[in-house]
């Protein structure tokens, strides 16, 4: 049997369960493999009968003294009792209706049973247990993510059938020296261990090799999409100075931003076309890098464009391009999908006739009646809000165009490796001087309506505020918006009774949305009463405070995003954020966030503190999904394994016979993230 083939064939398996596998993203033997366990019941070390607590779960070692004839309590209900004793003390063990579990007991032999023990100091009994001979050699029980029509037992049936009936020899992918050089054991030691532990103490490599292993291919994944971007672009750049786009700027650029600018047209210049990230924290100035990398374009005559996820953003985006290039002569177009259908064809003839050399707008721009005469430069705004198809469609509006991605989001580099591995990076990790700090204060509960009053103290006195709260997920799995609007109705009746209030939600239609970010950038709305979709991208310079409800269910990056809604104008900017009953790990987040306003030590201490989960909400588009490996605690087996994975594939070892299987495993990631 194969790692490829269905898992119908494993013993104990057939058809039926097979389908309710599925349910679980189980197809094949390799799949019941790298169903991973989520936890272990470690029957290892059990305790006396006298000494297990009432009403808790525990472990204790027995001999079956005897096992009493059932009796009928009500109809197609079977009660069966066996007595046990661990020599010093006796207990009951209760079995309802399962005929299969009381025969599994036999008189004389001795069992360990995990349950939760009930009764009193004198009479003890534990009902329906988990039983298993004490001559058993898995002492250490694997827990899995379960479905309906699939328990427990049958779970670790199908993985003892897999583990039987396969040669894990085969899933080997790693030479000997790599091995011993990263301190990893075999691979099928590992999937052994990771299922069945001999103690306690192998789980840890286990899980160390088998985390090594997904980082490995991710990474090796992101290589290959590195590669295969690197044929040969019809927009190779000559070296044409921007020192005017430099001294008409009304202000000075950072180092940061220069140097950026500079690593993008050095990477213009070249045969092969630009992939790379601006990585940028709130309001570090990644637009005005983008800017001189679209006027170096429209020096070498070509054309260049700027899509964002929304429209909002895409006038924002235009308003600040036509601001920077209009000046230098560059014509600037905008197309969105709200434009009439006259207005929508004028400026698509413009684009595919070259009057235009710079588009800026949402999707409207990767339709297929959208053409350039010669698009030599694309540019995302926060690339994890598009998926692989539709970055991918923009770019072949030319030929072999250069790449550009912008993100607000500061991460790790360790992490953006991972993430963006596919692309080159230019760190922007200083801000535009005269920026003023955002006062940043964490409160509890009982000081929300002194809050309050100070959000309509600065509304009164001209500013507008946002309240952001968190959106908490119902019954059904849906975004429960009750705290939103109930927050915001309570809100119009007390200290804001005289504020034009508005709410904004995830569940709005996107053109609802649109029009009240809109209303609240022109000034129409004081208080803007939201959940995070308000987190991203939009400029409301007016805007000076930001309350956060409920802050403790927040990561510091999310946080840090909010916080950089504020403070984006002349005036003295605040954030306050109010957690009920903080624990100490909330504490000591939000204590992290008052004391620093760099994004970037934030992310560091939101990897360590919570893991990479809250830089994006949800998976990352185009980025599959972990099942071991985690970003925050294994930092020193990301870099090892991307080393390893940079020194691999430099050495042309995927491409080697003994290379081939870790190659397969390198394929097969890059076909499922071709789906997403």
């Amino acid at each position: 049997m194969s790692l490829s083939d269905s898992v119908m064939y494993l013993g104990g398996v057939g058809p039926k369960r097979a389908e309710l596998l599925k349910k679980l993203d189980i197809h094949t033997v390799r799949d019941v493999l790298y169903h991973l366990p989520r936890s272990y019941i470690d029957l290892s070390a059990p305790v006396s009968i006298s000494e297990a607590a009432l009403g808790e779960q525990c472990t204790v070692r027995v001999r079956v003294v005897k096992k009493r004839p059932p009796a009928l309590i009500r109809k197609n209900m079977r009660i069966y009792k066996v007595l046990c004793t661990d020599g010093e003390s006796d207990m009951t063990v209760v079995i309802f209706n399962s005929v299969y579990l009381y025969n599994s007991l036999s008189e004389g032999e001795d069992y360990i049973l995990y349950g939760r023990m009930s009764g009193n100091l004198t009479s003890r009994e534990m009902s329906s247990p988990m039983i298993l001979k004490y001559s058993s050699a898995d002492k250490i029980l694997p827990v899995y993510h379960l479905t309906e029509g699939i328990s427990a037992q049958v779970m670790r049936s199908c993985v003892r059938s897999a583990l039987k009936r396969q040669d894990l020899a085969d899933c080997e992918t790693l030479p000997g020296d790599i091995l011993r050089e990263c301190s990893l054991i075999s691979c099928e030691d590992a999937i052994r261990q990771i299922h069945f532990p001999q103690n306690e103490g192998m789980i840890a490599p286990a899980r160390r090799r088998l985390a090594f292993d997904e980082l490995l291919t991710l990474r090796l994944a992101m290589l290959s999409m590195r590669e295969k971007n690197r044929s040969l672009t019809a927009y190779a750049m000559g070296n044409k100075p921007i020192s005017r786009y430099y001294s008409s700027l009304p202000f000075e650029l950072t180092k940061a931003q220069k140097r950026a600018i500079e690593e993008c047209l050095s990477d213009m210049r070249g045969n092969i076309p630009m992939n790379r990230l601006v990585l940028g924290d709130v309001g570090s100035g990644k637009t005005a890098v983008a800017a001189a990398c679209c006027y170096f374009a429209f020096l070498n005559g070509c054309q260049s464009c700027l899509m964002a996820p929304t429209e909002i953003l895409a006038d924002q985006h235009y308003d600040t391009l036509v601001g920077f290039l209009a000046p230098l002569g560059v014509r600037v177009a905008l197309l969105k999908g709200s434009m009439t259908a006259k207005e929508k064809a004028q400026i698509k003839r413009g684009l595919a006739s070259g009057e235009y050399d710079v588009a800026v707008g949402t999707h409207a721009l990767i339709g297929e009646s959208t053409e350039f005469r010669n698009l030599s430069l694309v540019i995302t705004d926060e690339q994890h809000r598009f998926g692989v198809k539709q970055r991918d469609s923009l770019a072949k509006k030319g030929e072999n165009p250069h790449r550009l991605v912008m993100s607000a989001t500061p991460i790790p580099r360790t992490l953006a490796l991972m993430i963006y591995g596919e692309l080159d990076i230019s760190i922007l990790d200083e801000l535009p001087k005269g920026r003023k700090k955002i006062e940043t204060y964490a409160v509890t509960g009982k000081l929300r309506e002194r809050a309050y009053r100070f959000a309509a103290k600065q509304i009164d006195e001209g500013r507008q505020a946002y309240i952001v709260c968190p959106a908490i997920e119902d019954a059904e799995g849906g975004l429960d918006i009750k705290n939103v609007t109930e927050r915001a109705r309570a809100l119009k009746e007390g200290v804001f009774k005289n504020c034009r209030i508005a709410i904004l939600h995830g569940k709005m239609p996107a053109q609802t949305k649109e029009s009240v970010m809109r209303g609240f950038k022109e000034g129409k709305i004081d208080l803007l009463v939201c959940t995070t979709v308000v987190e991203v991208g939009v400029d409301v310079p007016n805007a000076a405070v930001m309350v956060v409800e409920d802050a403790d269910r927040f990561g510091l990056s999310q946080l840090h995003q909010l916080r950089g809604r504020v403070g984006r104008g002349e005036y003295q900017s605040y954030c306050i954020l109010i957690a009920e009953n903080p624990g100490e790990d909330s504490k000591k987040r939000l204590r992290a966030l008052t004391a620093s306003s760099d994004g970037f030590a934030i992310s560091e201490a939101d990897l360590k503190l919570r893991g990479p989960g809250d830089f994006f909400g949800q998976a990352q588009h185009g980025l599959p999904r972990l099942k071991i490996a985690d970003l925050a605690a294994d930092s020193d087996l990301v870099r090892l394994a991307s080393d390893t994975a940079d020194r691999l594939y430099g050495s042309g070892f995927l491409a080697s016979k003994q290379g081939r299987a870790l190659k397969n495993r390198v394929d097969a990631l890059l076909g499922e993230g071709a789906k997403n």
